[in-house]
């Protein structure tokens, strides 16, 4: 059963700059903030995180001061000319990179190995940590099996852990789920072919334990509903209607919830 939207979930609010990033309880690897221009989104209130689902496995995470991130970019996120601060980037297939991405965006951060050493990001942008864990990816479908060919990105930001499992092919080991700490936020793939199958996913959901659930890259309702039917009994099954949302620690629901969002462009 899909529930109607709880109301422990805010909406965008009035702005508000932040000094200094909330400390999250997750694993923090970076040190040292950079400086960074935000000209392009608007910011969020005090300690709370917009997550607004772009398309596929696409979201844009806005921090308090308008920082900006988007998840696996491909190279278009709307009709707004508007440039994040750091987009990350799996290859599983064309859907989720771009060989081009816009010149404008100060950090791109590639999910697949480089000269033969696997991705490793730790960049703290001060109001927004990002950081990666590698899995394995297996054959036939897009680049084939590549050892950490995929990454786990992790953005900490307004003391929440948000993670993104990307084309997740593998159950993570004793020491990736260590690597990523513990989630607040957990966005996961549930077409149950191209990446695990859907049995395997709702054990690894289960397995991060966060409080809020995001599915994404399904290609039908069957798939979808099939995971929300399988989540559901320890999570509460959210249908809100929306594109986006905002979160704060704070408000974070006692009961575990799956949220389901509408892909939506950013117009």
């Amino acid at each position: 059963m899909i529930r109607p939207l709880l109301p422990f979930f805010l909406f965008l609010a009035a702005p508000v700059w932040a000094q200094d990033r909330l400390p999250s309880h997750c694993i923090a690897l970076a040190q040292g903030a950079e400086t960074v221009q935000h000209a392009d989104f608007a910011p969020v209130e005090r300690d709370h995180v917009l997550i607004r689902y772009l398309d596929h496995a696409s979201f844009l995470i806005l921090a308090e001061d308008g920082t900006a991130a988007v998840t696996d970019y491909t190279g278009y996120i709307g009709t707004i000319d508007a440039v994040p601060d750091v987009v990350t980037m799996n290859n599983a297939h064309s859907t989720h990179w771009t060989a081009s991405p816009d010149p404008r965006i100060p950090h791109v951060l590639r999910g697949w190995p480089d000269a033969g050493r696997p991705a490793d990001h730790q960049l703290d942008l001060g109001a927004m940590l990002v950081r990666n864990v590698t899995t394995d990816t297996r054959g036939p479908f897009g680049e084939g099996a590549r050892a950490d060919g995929n990454s786990i990105f992790v953005f900490e930001a307004a003391g929440l852990c948000i993670g993104h499992l990307g084309h997740l092919h593998q159950i993570p080991s004793e020491e990736q789920y260590a690597s990523l700490g513990r989630m607040d936020i957990v966005m996961v793939p549930v077409d149950g072919g191209y990446t695990l199958r859907l049995e395997d996913m709702v054990s690894v959901t289960r397995r991060l334990k966060a409080r809020v659930v995001i599915p994404m890259h399904w290609f039908s309702g069957a798939s979808l509903t099939e995971f929300l039917r399988a989540m559901e009994g320890d999570f509460d099954v959210v249908d809100t209607g929306l594109s986006e949302m905002t979160f704060a620690r704070a408000d974070l629901p006692a009961r575990p919830a799956v949220l389901v969002l509408t892909p939506r462009w950013l117009d």
